[in-house]
């Protein structure tokens, strides 16, 4: 009874569907912020052509880049949907890491390009037209950008993707480098011409700020970090369970937009296979109900005594 791992993993038909339609709202957030960052970025595009802005330049590269973030985002929404297989058999929702790994590189590549272009501009300068369009323009930015992140944060909470989330959060930013081309706009108009690549290196500083945070953000699921809060949620979860005498590891992680669980309890020692059984069953069945984003559970229950006796001895050399 040493090791009654009961791994019932809840996936129903109910979860299925669930896991399906919250890839599909995915998906479908991506495809229309797409589109609008797509539009709002082309409109900056020909500004900077009729204007030579390098400050608008800097932040159409950044807003071509957060559009694009959407397209490894819903490969990897497209992956995680497919089901488990004998080689990757936690399934592929692994593959918004990746993806995350991409938006990381995007974002980057924004940067650097941004910062070469308003360097160029301080050594050789040139002139700045249509500060009107210019100025039209950081707000078209700014408008597009927020709308997208309202939308994009929305979804990503409703559906648990920390992705999306992130990817929203990095739009918002986005929205307030839109607005500094404002600032470039108006010292240009009022005779101080460096004000323009002056505010490209601004917003490339403002892109890295976004990069480090995106890399942290990426690292940190990578390493299969989750929010303390969510174990000792787990851990109160557990000990609430009729029969758990006590509550041992909890291990959680990320996979994609869902959580796994792996988790020990301590049952009477006199418990019968099948009452420790039942005890371990409602266990998972109660922390896949009341936990947030989790999909499955492996519960693992010991015997809780009798005392000094140590049910692992076995495996004491392989910890």
């Amino acid at each position: 009874m040493g090791h009654l791992v009961t791994p019932h993993s809840h996936d129903s038909a109910d979860k299925t569907d669930a896991a399906l339609e919250s890839s599909s709202r995915g998906m479908r957030v991506l495809a229309v912020s797409f589109g609008v960052l797509m539009v709002t970025a082309l409109v900056q595009a020909v500004i900077v052509g009729l204007s030579g802005s390098v400050a608008l330049l800097g932040d159409t590269l950044h807003n071509f880049a957060d559009a694009l973030t959407a397209v490894p985002l819903a490969i990897a929404f497209s992956l995680g949907r497919r089901a488990a297989t004998r080689r990757f058999t936690y399934g592929y929702g692994r593959a918004e890491d990746l993806a995350g790994i991409v938006i990381v590189a995007l974002i980057a590549a924004s940067a650097g390009l941004a910062g070469y272009e308003a360097v160029k501009r301080l050594v050789d300068p040139q002139n700045v037209q249509a500060l009107g369009l210019v100025a039209a323009a950081g707000v078209v930015g700014f408008l597009g950008n927020e709308w997208v992140a309202r939308y994009r944060i929305k979804v990503g909470r409703e559906i648990g993707s920390a992705a999306l989330v992130a990817d929203g959060l990095h739009a918002r930013t986005d929205g307030f480098t839109s607005l500094a081309v404002l600032l470039g706009a108006g010292g240009t108009a009022l005779g101080f011409p460096a004000a323009d690549p002056l505010v490209g290196l601004l917003i490339t500083v403002a892109i890295c700020f976004v990069l480090r945070d995106a890399a942290r953000e990426i690292y940190h699921r990578l390493m299969d970090a989750v929010d303390p809060a969510l174990v000792a949620q787990a851990e109160r979860i557990l000990a609430a369970v009729p029969g758990v005498r006590r509550v041992g590891s909890v291990r959680l992680r990320w996979i994609g937009h869902a959580l796994r669980a792996e988790v020990e309890i301590a049952v009477r020692p006199d418990a019968s296979l099948v009452e420790a059984h039942a005890v371990a069953v409602e266990a998972e069945h109660r922390l896949i109900h009341d936990l947030p984003r989790l999909r499955a559970a492996t519960v693992h229950a010991d015997p809780d005594g009798p005392d000094g006796t140590d049910h692992h001895t076995p495996l004491l050399a392989h910890r």
